[in-house]
């Protein structure tokens, strides 16, 4: 029992690092940039809110379980921007190899387990993954549009740029919330 309780407390020590790995999205408030921890707490909480906007067949505990662990891959791999130059091939063999290392830290039981949730939701395949993956990138445009921009005035994108990267993320597994948000995108932009 007590190297099980070792092992799990080095993998949650390891994910403590999460907290120092600065994303290109900032607070509501514009204050300064959040951090992955932040965004992996806050999309999770935003799968809990709007679980009734997953597509059928979404089981909201897993689902829950991905977003808690969709970027622990970040301590090693960093974050990609959306609107950042990422070599997508380097990125995915970096985030690869992270998975592997840091998910590796764990009894072998809970090492499958957690490892088989994260490729669940980078293949995005199955209804749970879909919802999660549209949350992971419905969060940061709602923050952009709290601060007065954010992330697209220091990309200097503009409104196709938005919805051409963002759009097809967001409705493939939210639909109505991309239909929400696409009319308040097309508002920022004309102002």
């Amino acid at each position: 029992m007590s190297a099980r309780i070792d092992a799990q407390l080095a993998f949650l020590m390891e994910a403590d690092r999460l907290k120092a790995v600065s994303r290109a999205s900032r607070l509501t408030d514009g204050s300064r940039f959040e951090n992955s921890a932040e965004h992996s707490w806050h999309v999770a909480l935003f799968a809990l809110t709007l679980a009734e906007h997953a597509p059928e067949g979404t089981d909201l505990n897993k689902a829950l379980k991905m977003l808690l662990l969709h970027d622990l891959v970040e301590i090693d791999a960093g974050d990609a921007p959306i609107f950042g130059e990422v070599d997508a091939a380097a990125m995915a063999a970096k985030e690869e190899a992270a998975a592997t290392r840091i998910f590796g830290l764990l009894p072998a039981d809970q090492a499958k387990a957690f490892r088989a949730l994260w490729d669940e939701f980078e293949a995005n395949e199955t209804p749970t993954a879909r919802f999660a993956k549209s949350l992971d990138r419905f969060v940061p445009p709602n923050l952009n549009l709290a601060n007065g921009g954010g992330s697209w005035t220091d990309y200097n994108v503009g409104h196709d740029a938005v919805t051409s990267r963002i759009g097809p993320k967001i409705s493939n597994g939210t639909p109505a919330l991309w239909d929400w948000l696409a009319p308040k995108i097309r508002a920022f932009f004309d102002k």
